[in-house]
């Protein structure tokens, strides 16, 4: 047996390589769109990929499906209640898919979305199974959250009662040695409470996860709904394209360079420029008008939450990052980045643009406490509800960041706002991209809500 797993940080996306070294058959579970490393893989161990099996139609990244098809010929299957615009092949509950040796369970595992499946692997058919695929059923160290259904009929509420039946009655069911095989882990937003492990066990899970201990239904129901992380706008959209027969990704497209009077001339006429480096040097010095993104966070989830799925994109990155981050920006369906420029780490912008370039006002911990004494700033949270249960700055606004640019109209025009998250990357990004829908009078405060409340505790 062949069981690959394939992980990205990005996205904190898991997906799988399943084969029989014996017949040379494969599947693959929830794969990506850009898909050079699972037809690699497939031929280093000499296995021909004849299918493609989503657990759930993913919210957080398109999935490859339709590329695998092109490249492979494979056929594309999903659990028997979805809905989609090109031909699938639905799994029940308790079907049973044959690569040779290598036996697949299908288990229906509603709880997430409605259509939702794990994947039962054994070595031989009617043996312990090796592992499950669980999708976004089972998480190691938590659950799915039930709030992202797509398909019609039903509430949160109902999701997360079939959830309950998915884990106590399904999953739970299976022996201890299971080795438990979602498709996420630490800070995808499909759920609250991940853990950085990428794999465990039935058993060990049983032991430690809290969403999993014996408890009613009415007590997992609340707390599987309570605290969730807001979620990002682009969702949504990535649901949509992944049941409809979307264009294909060009898997070794190259985004051209362009000239900085290019990518003034991008401003000018309101073309969406997200600048991928740090905090710090953005703060320093970047151009008016654009949003921080930093690479080195949650960057293609971030840049969803600032940017509408199809629109232009300009990026700014450091020299090597550009094609990797307009990659990852692909993997949520925003293939239209029309450029990049790069700049050096510390370096100044381009003489042709030097007139654009301003810092990033930012405040203190101990400013702010001025600030407000003097009721001088309107205040915003951008943290999620989970983190804001753990403690809050007096007469902060919420609004998380996945909702920020949606709810400008409830922000002040007339007054000065200071943004805040916990630590001040995802607040470089909030007061970023409120200046560029015009409010200008807006600072972010430096260590976050972390800084504030080491100060008030000293």
């Amino acid at each position: 047996m062949i069981l690959e797993q394939y992980y990205i940080e990005c996205l904190s996306h898991a997906s799988y390589l399943v084969g029989d070294q014996s017949t040379g058959r494969a599947v693959v579970i929830d794969p990506r769109r850009d898909i050079t490393d699972y037809l690699v893989d497939a031929r280093r161990h000499g296995l021909t990929i004849e299918g493609v099996i989503n657990t759930h139609f993913h919210a957080d990244f398109v999935s490859g499906h339709l590329e695998l098809r092109e490249s492979t010929g494979a056929w594309i299957g999903f659990g028997d209640a979805a809905e989609t615009d090109y031909p699938i092949r639905r799994f029940r509950h308790g079907e049973r898919l044959s690569l040779g040796d290598v036996d697949i369970e299908v288990l229906a595992t509603p709880g997430h979305t409605w259509e939702s499946i794990s994947l039962l692997v054994r070595e031989r058919p009617y043996t312990n199974p090796v592992a499950v695929l669980t999708g976004d059923a089972l998480f190691i160290g938590d659950v799915g959250r039930p709030d992202l259904a797509n398909l019609a009929g039903g509430s949160a509420t109902d999701l997360a009662r079939a959830m309950y039946r998915t884990i106590h009655h399904t999953l739970l069911a299976l022996p201890d040695s299971t080795t438990v095989m979602p498709a996420h882990g630490a800070g995808s937003a499909c759920g609250k409470n991940l853990s950085r492990e990428l794999t465990s066990t039935i058993g060990e899970q049983r032991r430690t996860n809290p969403s999993v201990q014996p408890m009613s239904e009415e007590a997992f129901v609340a707390l599987v709904t309570d605290g969730q992380p807001a979620v990002p706008a682009y969702f949504a959209a990535n649901a949509a394209l992944n049941m409809s027969d979307r264009p294909l990704l060009a898997q070794h497209r190259r985004v051209p360079a362009m000239t900085a009077a290019q990518v003034r001339i991008a401003l000018a006429s309101g073309t969406r420029v997200i600048d991928a480096r740090t905090p710090d040097d953005f703060g320093a010095s970047h151009l008016r008008g654009t949003v921080n993104v930093g690479f080195d966070g949650r960057f293609a989830e971030t840049a969803g939450m600032v940017a509408e799925i199809g629109e232009e994109i300009v990026l700014i990155t450091y020299p090597g990052q550009e094609q990797d981050a307009a990659m990852r920006l692909a993997r949520i369906g925003s293939d239209r980045v029309v450029g990049y420029l790069t700049v050096d780490a510390g370096e100044p912008f381009p003489a042709e643009v030097a007139d654009l370039t301003q810092a990033a006002p930012k405040t203190t911990a101990h400013a702010l406490d001025e600030l407000l004494a003097a009721n001088a700033v309107a205040l915003v949270d951008i943290r999620n509800p989970g983190e804001r249960e753990l403690g809050a700055i007096p007469s902060a606004a919420s609004i998380p960041l996945a909702q920020l640019r949606l709810r400008l109209d409830e922000l002040p025009a007339d007054r000065p706002i200071v943004v805040h998250c916990a630590g001040g990357w995802r607040s470089s990004v909030a007061a970023s991209l409120l200046r560029a829908h015009g409010f200008e009078q807006v600072c972010d405060l430096v260590g976050g809500y972390n800084a504030w409340a080491a100060r008030t505790a000293a």
